[in-house]
């Protein structure tokens, strides 16, 4: 019997070759390029029936927004909202038209060029959730920048399906028809984020420091049907997590302070308190001066600058109070660039 040694030597050949493969090698993998599409609500194209008509369709219809079957909604949109609403809301708009356009577009593309100019190789494209330029366009925008790696920001701070949740349903129905689609990050709200409640109340302070303080500050967030935290939204709670970590920043007494919801439309019941009574039942009660800030809104817009800056004040002198003040958004402000900053860092880790 051979020993083990020359048999190992025998048969040794019979299991290799010369010929065999190399062992595969893993693809080169492209450096990823950066994106930030920033998202914010929408806008008509101009303060005119037509356009404001256009824009409230598309709104308005997204089931998202309106949570009711479209056989009862759609004639009630098309036959009596559509043909009512749009002149009233035109002239609202052009009395808040900047010209450059409007306000919330405005604001929205000076924040992404400012973003984008802190932001290391990274493209930062703005979109509208309604309107234009649309989220479509802006992801296509990101795509041909040779973007792979995005991150989606609604400048929503707080949480709801109608704001954040639809923002997602668009992009995703826009990524389906895409067969190399990129990794996303999502950010789903930062109404907690220390940058945020920061740059509120740099925002407030710096108003504050110029114009004095108020026996109050109303802070008003856009409201919501009340059925909406039922079905689970946790909108309400974030709002007043915001509100009252504001005013903790701020050093405010429980009296020096309101936060109160605006903005309700139809019937139902919205969340409470409402805006337009708090001012009301403030000058009532004998507060002299009061500011209000909207911390819900990342830039100003129709609802800040007509709604509250216009109509807020009316109501509150209309009932007896000396002074109003309206608190600018952050806008395009260094704060909330630096805001904005940290938490794409956050997401893009």
């Amino acid at each position: 019997m051979a020993p083990k040694s020359a048999l190992k030597e025998t048969l040794m050949p019979l299991f290799t070759s010369p010929f065999q493969p190399e062992p595969p090698t893993r693809p080169a993998v492209a450096q990823h390029r950066k994106g930030v599409l920033l998202v914010n609500l929408g806008t008509p194209n101009s303060p005119t029936a037509p356009d404001v008509r256009r824009y409230l369709k598309e709104f308005l219809s997204d089931p998202r927004v309106v949570e009711l079957p479209a056989l009862l909604w759609q004639p009630i949109l098309r036959g009596i909202i559509l043909n009512t609403r749009p002149a009233k809301s035109a002239r609202k708009y052009a009395s808040i038209w900047m010209p450059d356009g409007s306000p919330l577009l405005v604001y929205s593309q000076r924040l992404a060029t400012k973003l984008e100019a802190a932001l290391e190789d990274t493209r930062v494209i703005t979109a509208m959730r309604y309107g234009q330029p649309s989220i479509a366009a802006g992801l296509e925008a990101l795509r041909a920048a040779g973007c792979d790696r995005i991150v989606i920001l609604p400048l929503y701070p707080q949480y709801a399906a109608s704001t954040v949740g639809s923002v997602y349903d668009a992009v995703f129905a826009t990524l389906q028809h895409w067969r190399n689609q990129p990794e996303l990050r999502l950010v789903r709200q930062y109404f907690d984020h220390p940058a945020h409640i920061e740059a509120l109340k740099q925002q407030v302070l710096g108003y504050w420091q110029q114009h004095g303080r108020p026996d109050c500050l109303l802070m008003s967030f856009h409201g919501l049907p009340q059925k909406s935290s039922e079905l689970g939204d946790p909108y309400a709670d974030e709002c007043l997590y915001t509100g009252r970590a504001l005013a903790d920043a701020l050093e405010l007494p429980e009296a020096g302070y309101r936060i109160t919801f605006q903005s309700r439309f139809g019937l139902q019941e919205w969340l409470q308190p409402y805006t337009d009574e708090s001012l009301r039942a403030l000058a009532k009660e004998g507060y002299r001066r009061v500011d209000t800030f909207c911390p819900g809104f990342a830039t100003d817009c129709l609802e800040t600058l007509e709604e509250i800056a216009m109509e807020g004040k009316e109501a509150f002198l209309g009932a007896g109070g000396r002074e109003f003040h309206y608190i600018p958004a952050l806008n395009d402000s260094d704060s909330s660039v630096a805001m904005l900053q940290a938490i794409v860092a956050r997401h893009d880790a």
